[in-house]
C-alpha cells in the first residue's frame, strides 16, 4: 500500500502480475510433466473386428505380456513361476475374480497359453483378452476389389 501524495489516501490494489507469472510457470511445468506420468506396459495389441472397451471399475487386474515375453501384473513385473501364487494372494481380498490379459501380437502362442493356464490355475473365473479395434482402410493401402 502506498500513500497518494495529493490527498493522503492509501491505494488498496493488489499487484497480480507476479501471481499470474507464477501460475503460468506452474501451468507450463504441469503440461510438460503430465505426459511423462502415464504408466503402463507398452504392448502392441492384436486387432479384431469386435473390440469392447474395458468396464471402468475401481481396480482392474490386467496381466500384460510384452514383446520380450516379460509378464506384468498391472505395472509390476513377475516371473511365470510366481504368477499363480501372486494371483492367489491378490484374490484373497477380492470378491470378483476377473482378469484381463494383454499380450503383444509378436509373443508366441505357446507363451500366451502358458500364462492363461497359470491364470486359470489361480482360480480366476473370468479371463478377458484385450485387443484393438480393426482398422478397415489403412492410409496408403488400397483395398482389393
Amino acid at each position: 500500500m502506498m500513500a497518494n501524495g495529493k490527498n493522503g489516501s492509501l491505494m488498496s490494489d493488489i499487484n497480480v502480475t507476479p501471481l499470474v507469472d507464477v501460475m503460468l510457470v506452474l501451468l507450463i511445468i504441469f503440461m510438460v510433466t503430465a505426459p511423462m506420468m502415464v504408466q503402463g506396459v507398452n504392448v502392441a495389441l492384436p486387432e479384431t473386428q469386435h473390440s469392447d472397451n474395458l468396464a471402468s471399475e475401481e481396480s482392474q487386474l490386467i496381466i500384460s505380456i510384452d514383446k520380450d515375453g516379460k509378464i506384468h501384473i498391472n505395472d509390476y513385473e513377475v516371473g511365470i513361476d510366481l504368477l499363480q501364487e501372486k494371483l492367489k494372494k491378490i484374490f484373497e481380498s477380492r470378491t470378483s475374480k476377473e482378469v484381463f490379459l494383454k499380450a503383444d501380437k509378436s509373443v508366441p502362442y505357446g507363451k500366451v497359453i502358458e500364462v492363461m493356464s497359470e491364470i486359470k490355475g489361480a482360480g480366476v473365473e473370468k479371463l478377458g483378452m484385450v485387443t484393438q479395434p480393426l482398422e478397415h482402410e489403412k492410409p496408403g493401402k488400397k483395398s482389393a476389389s
